[in-house]
């Protein structure tokens, strides 16, 4: 069972790489590490299918949440190839006077992975949005 665990940790440690990655060069290489050549991503406000796909996806995120991260809520749970895990995105630390807080967006995340542990697909959930996202 750790084993299984390690792999789901190591996709969504990888995968929160990928959306927290900042410069071009370094968001094309952590999509690359992170999902399959074919991967998808899926949420109410995309749905992009290979590497360009998703990260454009993400670099559009950043676009429109300067200063914000992505970063895990509470714990990775998964079984066979499918993982699921709840995440925020928030000011980062050192932003705010307080060092951290507001997190506009939230959500929860489904993936699949293939024999490697790359991902194949993710389907998102969007629990909080602000109104005009």
């Amino acid at each position: 069972m750790p084993a299984s665990t390690d792999r789901y940790d190591i996709a969504v440690a990888r995968y929160f790489e990928a959306w927290n990655a900042r410069e071009p060069g370094e968001l094309a290489r952590a999509v690359a590490t992170a999902w399959t050549p074919q991967g998808g991503y899926t949420d109410p406000l995309a749905d992009v299918r290979g590497h360009e796909g998703i990260v454009a996806v993400i670099a559009a995120a950043q676009a429109r949440f300067p200063g914000f991260t992505f970063r895990l809520t509470g714990s990775v749970d998964g079984h066979h190839d499918t993982a699921r895990f709840s995440w925020e995105l928030a000011r980062e630390a050192g932003d705010t006077p307080s060092g951290g807080g507001s997190a506009p967006v939230a959500g929860s995340d489904v993936i699949t992975l293939d024999a490697e542990g790359r991902i194949l697909s993710v389907l998102g959930f969007l629990d909080r949005v602000p109104a005009q996202a």
